[in-house]
């Protein structure tokens, strides 16, 4: 092995293991800056250069993520999500009806807003409206958690790992769609299934809902935002038609609406997770400093095929690598692999396992770790333990429906 190669070894496993553990101590750091220093000092000892370093970062999925954040970042100005609130609080009359508004609410917002971003903004909203019912907002909060990952696999702006898994696919939004829709709606109605079977007691309660209170907005400020949205989500089916990608639809989206949505263009783009757009590009420089350094050659030599074996060996590596390495990081790492395969069916696989793989623990999706943290500001505590209860038995479940719906595709 040659000096290049070991110091790229080095630097790669200290940022991965950064990248899982995310604490050292003495020292504040998070995913996006233990990233950015590794992919820093691929260039600094040498292991790659500048230019290939800049090179090296997919620009496609990035203009997607920024395309989408700043949408979403509008919308939450506005008052699109406390809208949502209200619409929830008036239709769930049950703690069941409630259940399954937060679950395919967040499922299909997750679809087509960016799962991170959604459960940042329902969480509080979601505690919100248990407070007012006084609620155990633990069971809903799960149900959150566990259908943002899942709904999110339906479409490739559902989660940042589909971005790249469908851009770099080059299938349309529309193949991606029909085929992940089903793995979706059977998981968010699974995980309804496993929520009222440990929360007995919560559920038994048939007793009418008493929510008092309400969520503030006003429609009109949102209007013009939603009227682009709209175009944007079917500029993503028929931009193909056109010959317009997709990241360049959602950057000319995002144009229109810092023009024409009246929102603040400064108070949009601070609502933008900057940090995520330069976590994926770090990676992206990592991980392709070290291929091309030869540490992936013997990856490189696995020969997968998109038979039933090559699927199920897809399906059992993501369980276990979402869990050690977060899905983001894998999927990166994994990219290459694919690439070699060219293969769709294998991409709309990893796309599925990698995002559903998330549900099994606290840690296989930042989008979990991100509600932990927001309901902790609000003193409500979720374990590890109370998490496995639920994401253990759903995950393997939609896991092996999604491997059985396969053979539709």
């Amino acid at each position: 092995m040659s000096s290049t190669a070991v110091i790229a070894l080095i630097i790669f496993v200290i940022t991965y293991i950064g990248i899982m553990f995310n604490h050292v101590p003495m020292i504040k750091i998070s995913r996006s800056t233990v990233a950015f220093a590794g992919a820093v000092f691929m260039i600094l000892f040498g292991v790659t250069s500048f230019d290939n370093a800049i090179s090296y970062i997919d620009f496609n999925t990035i203009a997607l993520l920024l395309g989408m954040m700043i949408i979403i970042s509008t919308l939450k100005i506005q008052g699109f999500f406390s809208f949502i609130a209200n619409k929830t609080l008036s239709l769930a009359s049950t703690r069941t009806k409630l259940l399954v508004l937060v679950t395919f609410i967040t499922g299909f917002a997750s679809a087509f807003l960016v799962n991170d971003a959604v459960v940042l903004l329902f969480t509080p909203i979601i505690i919100s409206i248990c407070k007012k019912s006084n609620l155990n907002p633990i069971p809903f909060l799960l149900a959150e958690m566990l259908s943002a990952n899942t709904g999110s696999v339906m479409t490739m702006t559902g989660n940042p790992q589909n971005m790249l898994l469908g851009i770099s696919s080059g299938v349309s939004y529309f193949y991606f769609l029909v085929r992940l829709l089903p793995i979706a709606v059977l998981g968010m109605a699974i995980i309804i299934l496993f929520v009222k079977l440990f929360y007995k007691k919560t559920f038994a309660d048939k007793s009418p809902l008493q929510c008092e209170g309400s969520f503030s907005y006003n429609f009109k400020d949102m209007r013009n935002t939603l009227i682009i949205f709209c175009l944007v989500i079917a500029g993503f089916f028929f931009g193909k038609i056109f010959n317009i990608s997709i990241p360049l639809i959602a950057l000319s989206g995002a144009a229109l609406t810092i023009l024409f949505s009246r929102a603040e263009p400064e108070e949009v783009l601070q609502g933008v997770d900057w940090s995520l757009l330069l976590f994926f590009a770090s990676l992206f420089i990592i991980v392709s400093s070290v291929k091309d350094a030869g540490l992936l050659d013997s990856l490189m030599q696995i020969q997968l095929k998109d038979n039933l074996q090559g699927i199920i060996f897809i399906y059992l590596i993501t369980l276990v690598f979402s869990q050690i390495l977060s899905n983001v990081p894998y999927t990166v790492l994994m990219l290459p692999l694919l690439q070699v395969a060219g293969s769709e069916i294998l991409y709309l696989h990893l796309a599925a396992s990698s995002t559903i793989a998330g549900n099994l623990t606290i840690v296989g999706a930042m989008a979990n770790l991100i509600v932990i943290e927001q309901a902790a500001k609000d003193n409500v505590r979720i374990s590890a333990k109370t998490f496995l209860i639920i994401g253990l038995p759903s995950t393997i479940i939609t896991l092996a429906l999604s491997i059985l719906l396969s053979f539709w595709w």
